[in-house]
């Protein structure tokens, strides 16, 4: 799940109105043409942790507070307004970064990122102090946020793209925990993956993800779903089934079409697809095999607030307190060339 929590964010809960349907469209494709006016949810948490390590300390505010987060997730932020063709945007926030139900499930879940002094992540001094600062920037422009509490943004992301059947998703992250959302229908939903930087962005859909781990085109989401459960995480504290590989888990999936319909199999003892090695490594796993995927799976029905409408803006819903943080974080270039972009994006539309 996401890598980095953001400090709980006080949501006011809205009713959206849904936007006009947009032009037909099948599936989302692998190429980075821009699809018809998708709803772009932002894990918010992985993409500032990012723009944390891609710059340099040394971008700091007049009274030398570093704002390098801020200011590589703004500027992302002005890159998917430019390139994505986006008409909606909702930047997800993790309420809880290692939630009360998973580490039940699995106490190893995230345990060796905990700091020593409690149950708070360990992150670096210098980023803490500037999640505050993103979301005051993200207020004033106008850009919506949504959290769930005591669920991570991988949870909200999947919940908001559960419940889309107006527009196409794409859902940016650098995290690949997240392929799961992938989809054909009700409306196509891909992931439009950093996790090699900007320049290097891959759009995955349905094709890409089944082609990248050979994995059935059809729900591939939910298939990649479960081969992480088999392969496992040690990022994530997930120890996957000993003696599973990643290839292997994919052709397992593949051939059983679901984690569920394998572990039937396991039971079953009958099913000559399966080998006796693989069943008795299943076997072995069986106490992790029946709480993995409490885990891994994101959630579809989280209870997720969100702070307006998530209609882009055309221009900051508050100019004043936008140039006050502009001026008092030392935003010069990247506050301009966001307001600059969404009112291209309303030239264009």
């Amino acid at each position: 799940m996401g890598s980095l929590v953001a400090p709980a964010h006080s949501a006011r809960p809205t009713t959206i109105t849904p936007t006009a349907p947009p032009r037909p469209l099948s599936v989302l494709s692998g190429k980075l043409t821009p699809v018809s006016s998708p709803l772009v949810l932002m894990d918010a948490a992985s993409l500032y942790f990012r723009s944390f390590y891609a710059l340099p300390e040394s971008m700091t505010a007049p009274d030398g507070t570093p704002v390098n987060a801020v200011r590589g997730f703004v500027d992302t932020i002005a890159k998917i307004v430019n390139d994505r063709n986006a008409s909606r945007l909702v930047a997800c926030l993790d309420a809880d970064w290692r939630p009360e139900f998973r580490v039940a499930a699995l106490p190893s879940y995230k345990a060796h990122r905990v700091a020593e002094s409690g149950d708070a992540e360990e992150v670096p001094d210098t980023l803490t102090p500037q999640v505050p600062i993103i979301l005051d920037v993200l207020d004033a422009v106008g850009i919506a946020t949504a959290e769930a509490p005591g669920y991570e943004a991988d949870d909200v992301i999947g919940t908001l793209a559960a419940r889309e059947t107006t527009n196409p998703v794409e859902v940016v992250t650098g995290d690949r925990d997240l392929f799961q959302v992938v989809r054909t229908t009700p409306t196509p939903a891909g992931v439009l993956y950093l996790g090699r930087g900007w320049a290097k962005a891959e759009l995955v859909g349905p094709a890409e993800l089944a082609a990248k781990y050979a994995l059935p085109e059809e729900d591939a989401g939910r298939a990649y779903a479960g081969m992480a459960v088999l392969r496992g995480d040690p990022s994530d504290g997930l120890p996957g089934v000993a003696g599973i590989g990643e290839k292997t888990a994919a052709k397992l999936i593949t051939e059983f079409g679901s984690l569920e319909a394998l572990l039937a199999a396991v039971h079953d003892g009958r099913d000559r697809k399966l080998t006796t090695k693989a069943r008795n490594a299943l076997i072995a796993a069986e106490d992790y095999l029946a709480v993995a995927p409490t885990v891994v799976n994101v959630a579809l029905d989280a209870p997720v607030t969100q702070d307006r409408d998530d209609t882009l803006p055309t221009t900051p819903a508050d100019p004043a307190r936008l140039t006050e943080l502009t001026k008092r974080w030392g935003l010069g270039s990247s506050i301009p060339r966001l307001v600059t972009a969404l009112e291209r994006r309303a030239e264009r539309t």
